[in-house]
């Protein structure tokens, strides 16, 4: 296997642990609140300590990446998040529970920037779409095995046996990873590197667009990532086996199909119109907004359940093409700090958003802030397709012209 692709398939592997890990806990809801007295203000927080560890972590992890290197800090992230999710198992009451979780967040903020930017570095633009494709779909599959294997493990087990096992693996697959990674080739470099500071990833053209779409995406993602299972679990009566998988398998299956065919249709179309990985993105989001619409409006679980298939179509189509995205803009060197950036604009603000669906359950209800969310993404589109389209345009102009 070339190693642009094995690299690719290494980290499959990893990011698929990364999501396992975070995701597990959300078809343990029921069980947790039983067990540890938890209210829907703390299970919001769940994800909120998380998040918001993770976001201001994200600060500093893509220039963590450029200074000391994508593959080293892969390595320390997986190892650190590995032994924090053995410890969440242990945990004995909501604080140590609220503890953990924040804990992993600032473990797992440093992975993404460096594996996206490794992959990008790794491959050109002729294929880019499509090994980002292959790295996301292990975020698919880790939130599809999240709900099943928790919910299933939960069940027959107690809820504390799915940390103590994942845990276990990531920590025997951190040196196996030392192993097998491939070198890391010289950076394809556009023009003169500039430093690496904030100031500089703010000029990118295009970023604080590219920012807040990100944002206003990962809010309402994060609405569906933490509340879908207990909405199906009591809105529609499923169990919690049901409700675990449901929540999570028909959305990362409809996730599946858009990331793949987002990744291979943006790499032909790009080799003819830069704006390719524009529009494909901007498709998905217009398929997501309606249908998260309609999930949260679904008078019957199958409604809902087709819904949210059709939503993770288009949230494929824009997962596949957010690095090579902002590859169309920024420098090699700039693209683990600017995609550390996006995570901490998307996950501080999804942070507020999973807390606030919590604190307003009583009132407005998961269908509303399911609802809620599509407004979100209607807002999202029109940044992509008004300023980030112009960026994209005008940089590729000065390329042609340089």
């Amino acid at each position: 296997m070339r190693p642009a692709w094995r690299l690719v398939a290494l980290l499959w592997f990893v990011v698929l642990l990364n999501y396992l890990d975070r995701q597990v806990i959300f078809s343990l809801l029921p069980l947790l609140r039983r067990d540890l007295a938890l209210s829907d203000t703390q299970m919001g927080l769940l994800a909120t300590s998380f998040l918001w560890i993770y976001a201001a972590a994200s600060l500093a992890s893509g220039f963590a990446a450029a200074r000391l290197g994508a593959r080293r800090v892969i390595l320390l992230s997986l190892a650190f998040w590995s032994a924090v999710t053995l410890l969440t198992g242990a945990a004995r009451n909501p604080l140590e529970l609220l503890a953990a979780r924040a804990i992993m967040g600032l473990s797992e903020a440093f992975y993404l920037p460096a594996a996206l930017a490794l992959v990008a570095e790794f491959h050109s633009d002729r294929t880019r779409g499509r090994a980002t494709a292959l790295h996301q779909s292990g975020i698919y599959m880790g939130i599809i095995l999240g709900g099943a294997f928790g919910g299933w493990m939960g069940e027959h087990f107690g809820w504390r046996m799915p940390f103590f096992l994942l845990g276990g693996i990531g920590l025997l697959y951190t040196p196996l990873l030392a192993w097998a990674l491939p070198a890391t080739p010289k950076a394809r470099a556009r023009g003169d590197l500039g430093a690496i500071d904030f100031p500089s990833i703010l000029r990118i053209p295009g970023f604080p667009a590219m920012a807040a779409v990100f944002a206003l995406f990962s809010m309402a993602g994060w609405v569906v990532v933490t509340w879908m299972s207990l909405y199906l679990y009591e809105r529609f009566g499923m169990s919690l086996v049901q409700a675990g998988v449901s929540s999570t398998f028909f959305m990362q299956a409809g996730s599946f199909a858009g990331i793949f065919s987002g990744g291979w249709i943006s790499d032909r179309w790009s080799a003819r119109n830069t704006l390719a990985r524009v529009y494909v993105p901007a498709l998905g989001f217009a398929v997501s907004a309606a249908f998260l619409f309609v999930s949260g409006a679904a008078t019957e679980a199958a409604v809902a359940l087709a819904a949210m298939t059709a939503y993770g179509i288009g949230r494929g189509l824009y997962d596949a093409n957010i690095m090579p995205l902002l590859c169309l803009t920024a420098r090699p060197e700039q693209r683990a700090p600017g995609y550390g950036l996006f995570n901490f604009a998307g996950t501080f603000t999804g942070g507020v958003t999973a807390l606030g669906a919590g604190m307003l359950k009583s009132t407005i209800g998961i269908d509303g802030a399911l609802r809620g969310s599509a407004l979100l993404v209607v807002v999202a589109t029109l940044l992509l397709v008004g300023p980030i389209r112009r960026s994209v345009r005008a940089q590729a102009a000065k390329d042609h012209a340089a």
